[in-house]
């Protein structure tokens, strides 16, 4: 997940298939933003200014049967802060400012729930699909725990050497859940443990500090949420990728329908692998990162991965121009 989310982030076996693929220099990835990253106002100047636009917040309205596009307009920010509600939310934003945007892309990426976002922009499944099945995972994700008996904390200027030693180190159930760059991570698990490892961390020099969220998300503590959804997600025929997508727990891309729906499933209760994401993408030749969608999030993880990664962030039409003269530059280069 990201953000306060941003600040987040989460491995395990391989996956049975995975496309090893590699593409010329002077591309351009679009990437998607996660929880964490929702206000109330955005998609507003989107909806205001492209057809496109409005036609993805009507299409989301009539999937999910209420009006998730005046809880994103106009609020009220603790109902938006729901994780059932902010989850389609912030796809439908990126979806919409996407489509507004209308240029083209090379390979595709998102953090935790930024990943859907990703799939709808490369085909592998519908919008009205993809804005169901999130708001499940959101509910599944917020009833997999009972309130109160799981936590995150987001810890910064240590490495994942020592976040990892210490998770193994304390009393109960705490893991590494986010990778986002080499000096910050999210842990998460059992209070207590989270509590005691975030105690040890800062003794070991780290800063560490508890997230104002209501589950572990992506430890395996999420296990329950994950079996649920995957119920829901094998109803769902999905199509192979436009285009490469490089997804979170492998940090790979693929581009095969079947490993594209496991790796959404699996990545419910394992770490979101961002930093390996964004440096894979650069050796396969990515000049260009556009972050798509509400907040500067992942621009910010971008600089602190690599500085020298082009960025660029797109959070409606007044950002357009600048997006549209940083990809020709991308691809001219």
């Amino acid at each position: 997940m990201l953000s306060v989310f941003g600040v987040w982030l989460f491995f395990h076996a391989a996956p049975k298939k995975i496309v090893l693929c590699s593409v010329a220099m002077g591309k351009v990835a679009f990437v998607f933003p996660g929880q964490g990253s929702q206000k109330v106002g955005m998609g507003r100047e989107a909806y205001d200014a492209s057809d496109a636009a409005r036609a993805v917040f009507d299409e989301a309205d009539a999937a999910l049967g209420e009006s998730l596009s005046t809880l994103c307009f106009e609020g009220p920010e603790e109902e938006l802060k729901l994780t059932a509600n902010t989850q389609p939310a912030v796809l439908v934003t990126s979806i919409a400012i996407l489509r507004a945007l209308d240029e083209p892309f090379d390979v595709v990426a998102g953090h935790s729930l930024g990943e859907y976002s990703a799939h709808v922009a490369a085909g592998t499944l519908s919008l009205a699909e993809a804005v169901q099945l999130v708001r499940k995972r959101g509910q599944y994700m917020q009833e997999a725990v009972p309130y109160g008996q799981g936590a995150m904390a987001a810890v910064l200027k240590a490495d994942r050497t020592l976040v990892e030693r210490i998770c193994a180190e304390v009393p109960g159930l705490v893991e590494a859940v986010n990778y986002n760059t080499p000096q910050q991570i999210v842990i998460a698990g059992e209070t207590s443990a989270v509590s005691s490892a975030g105690a040890k961390l800062r003794e070991a020099g780290a800063r560490a500090s508890t997230l104002p969220v209501s589950a572990p998300f992506h430890s395996s503590l999420m296990e329950p949420a994950e079996a649920r959804l995957r119920g829901d997600i094998e109803q769902i025929a999905f199509s192979d990728p436009s285009v490469p997508v490089y997804v979170n727990v492998y940090a790979e891309p693929v581009t095969d329908a079947d490993v594209a729906k496991e790796a959404l499933i699996r990545q419910v209760s394992r770490p979101v692998r961002w930093e390996e994401s964004v440096r894979r993408m650069i050796d396969d030749g990515v000049s260009l990162f556009v972050e798509v969608g509400p907040g500067r999030v992942l621009s910010g993880l971008l600089a602190r991965i690599d500085k020298r990664a082009g960025r660029v962030s797109v959070q409606g039409p007044s950002d357009f121009d600048a997006a549209k003269d940083a990809i020709a530059e991308a691809r001219a280069s």
